[in-house]
């Protein structure tokens, strides 16, 4: 039963917060009666200014499922530097249990390029311009806790400025001069 997993949710704004319904799984307790239904649910939630959480949730009526996903999304949210506020600031690599993920920053008109639960994850965070693949399991939990694990090891360069004690026009400098080199190489 090959499905797509991401299914769209309409979108429901509520505080300005952008909800993304990953997947839904049913999954069947046998008792003495017959089966018992239930249903696990996996939301992405953010701002889409640099702000994303994600959340799972299970219950044994799907709206109940994806409500309790929603609220567990909301109270885990963490904040991500993005770069001119449409996307990353430099490549990374996330992993989890068998799940790994490369995301690349790009240039502008680029788009998101990503799979599945990725996509929701960066359609909620606000980045425009993104490259990033999945190496390894299509397990969506797996996939989107690899992401956050490479988002949340992403820095601004204000960030690495502040721990080397330099100037953030320094740090910069030092990307762009390394630009030219490779250019001119």
């Amino acid at each position: 039963m090959a499905r797509d997993r991401t299914r769209e949710q309409p979108d429901r704004e509520d505080g300005e917060l952008k909800e993304k319904l990953v997947g839904i799984n049913r999954v069947a307790k046998v008792v003495k009666g017959g089966k018992r239904f239930g249903f696990a649910a996996i939301v992405v939630v953010g701002d889409q200014k640099g702000k994303v959480g994600h959340g799972t949730g299970k219950a044994r009526e799907v709206p109940e499922a994806i409500r309790k996903a929603t609220d567990q999304a909301k109270r885990h949210m963490i904040r991500i530097p993005l770069r001119e506020g449409r996307t990353l600031h430099h490549d990374q690599k996330g992993r989890f249990g068998a799940g790994r993920v490369v995301v690349r920053a790009a240039p502008p008109g680029t788009g998101i390029i990503a799979g599945g639960p990725m996509r929701a994850i960066f359609e909620c965070l606000g980045v425009h311009d993104v490259v990033a693949k999945s190496v390894g399991t299509s397990n969506p939990h797996n996939m989107i806790k690899a992401t956050f694990d490479a988002l949340q090891h992403i820095q601004s360069p204000r960030e690495i400025a502040a721990r080397r004690g330099r100037k953030v026009s320094e740090i910069i400098g030092r990307r762009g001069q390394a630009e030219t080199k490779e250019a001119k190489e």
